[in-house]
């Protein structure tokens, strides 16, 4: 039954791949799907991107154990900051303005915002090495998955999960993407309402009067609004989850590909709701993971391994295919996204910086073929023993520390200068690969700060440095 369901789903996905191919002729089908995605589909893209198989094993299962209850504050912000303010905040001005700049990456937008471009190799070189370990967080927790309900071998699980991706991604570019993250989407909110109907019934919890209870039974610091490990640590997380997708061009280029300024409002509800939807299942369960596993030992001292545990003991049989299809479905999303922004950043970036009258077809091969490459360093990088949530949080706090600030302020802040933008990527990437050394334990609250550290520097850089041309800023604001 889960191998024919599993099938099923993959059969689907390469059916769509292939009418996707067809409508896929230029690099802007390719990377944005034209500039002609619909609310639905767009909002749909956006969260299936944000959650994957990181949320649902490797966040949800550790974060659940060590702080219980308290771990619904990352649902709130999640959907407050991560959704709702961000395409409140960011959506219609990134559409506006990257059509005026004729820009479809991040690197670009920074290039020609700032009229640099040693700034848009620097920021390509950071989202291709970068991005890698946030891939290999995806692959890990898939697959562990995949052992934990299948029995397939861990690594077995990693190559299918590699070529899946790999196929249906460079057969139909972003057009696949989304119409894969549409279906995919529903798929998650199933399957999520299953998992929370069956855990929350399960014997061990007796339903929701007794889940307060419950937890305080086992530890009473695990009902609290402030979970065991603290203030600092709980909403380090906060801060790494919900405004970390601020400054990750796989979330920002959601907005670069929608129709038009109308969809937006529609885009902000749905996406809301669906994070709030998706979180809650993923954190929630997490939250009740003592209830489940006494000790770590039951899972061989290894967090990543709770929420299979959990799925395990409290999803009959008949309905696990569903939940399995739930975390694949929230993982060949989020893999996808990353990997075209990755390959984009090589291919349109520094490809054109190098030979500027590159043609569309060879770009598109180009691309194709990068996606392939960074499918494979994931897949090595995944083979190594790590946590997955560190991997996920080094990337994130990297990544987002680059971009954040010098995006942020490009777009709604008319004085930031070039300098600032410099100031803001080199902080924010620097402090999180530095302090990540050093502190490896405290990954999280490292890429926290180095988000704020981003954000902080550059209008204070900005207001002691050379500002840009006036004529530029007009252009740029449409102001004409």
């Amino acid at each position: 039954m889960k191998f024919v369901a599993v099938g099923i789903y993959v059969a689907i996905l390469l059916v769509i791949a292939f009418f996707s191919m067809k409508k896929t002729k230029t690099l802007n089908d390719f990377f944005l799907g034209n500039r002609s995605i619909g609310p639905w589909v767009s909002a749909f893209a956006y969260g299936t991107t944000y959650f994957s198989a990181v949320l649902f094993i490797g966040y949800a299962g550790k974060v659940g154990w060590g702080f219980g209850i308290s771990t619904l504050w990352i649902v709130l912000g999640n959907a407050a900051i991560g959704s709702f303010l961000a395409w409140k905040l960011l959506a219609k001005k990134t559409r506006a303005m990257t059509v005026t700049l004729s820009s479809v990456t991040m690197p670009g937008f920074l290039e020609k915002r700032y009229q640099s471009k040693n700034l848009k190799i620097v920021a390509a070189l950071i989202i291709f090495v970068f991005l890698v370990p946030y891939s290999a967080s995806v692959y890990m927790g898939l697959s562990y998955f995949f052992e934990s309900v299948f029995g397939i071998p861990y690594l077995y699980a990693l190559v299918f999960m590699a070529i899946m991706t790999a196929i249906y991604l460079t057969m139909g570019g972003y057009f696949a993407i989304t119409l894969t993250d549409f279906f995919q989407g529903i798929v998650m909110i199933i399957g999520v309402f299953l998992l929370l109907f069956f855990v929350v019934t399960n014997p061990q919890v007796g339903g929701l009067s007794n889940v307060l209870p419950s937890l305080a039974a086992v530890d009473p610091r695990l009902a609290s609004p402030i979970g065991p490990p603290g203030g600092v640590a709980l909403f380090s997380l906060v801060i790494l989850t919900s405004l970390g997708p601020w400054g990750l061009p796989q979330m920002i280029h959601k907005f670069y590909s929608i129709k038009n300024e109308k969809v937006i409002s529609t885009a902000t509800w749905a996406t809301t709701a669906f994070a709030l939807i998706i979180a809650t299942g993923a954190y929630f369960t997490g939250s009740l993971s003592h209830l489940f596993i006494s000790d770590l030992s039951e899972v061989g001292n290894n967090v990543d391994r709770i929420m299979p545990a959990i799925i395990n003991s409290t999803v009959p049989e008949a309905m696990a295919v569903l939940i399995l299809l739930l975390v694949l479905a929230a993982s060949m999303s989020t893999l996808a996204s990353l990997v075209l922004v990755s390959s984009s950043s090589i291919a349109v970036d520094l490809l054109q910086s190098i030979r500027p009258k590159t043609d569309q077809s060879t770009s598109v091969l180009i691309m194709r073929i990068l996606s392939v490459l960074f499918i494979a360093f994931s897949l090595y990088l995944a083979v190594t023993p790590n946590i997955i949530l560190n991997l996920m949080a080094f990337s994130w706090g990297t990544v987002a520390g680059a971009f954040i600030g010098p995006y942020l302020f490009g777009l709604l802040y008319k004085k930031t200068t070039k300098a600032g933008a410099w100031s803001g990527l080199l902080t924010g990437s620097g402090f999180c690969i530095v302090f990540s050394i050093f502190y490896p334990d405290n990954v999280p609250l490292v890429g926290s700060l180095a988000m704020v550290l981003s954000i902080l520097v550059v209008p204070v850089v900005s207001a002691f440095t050379t500002p840009m041309p006036q004529e530029h800023i007009t252009f740029v604001f449409n102001e004409e």
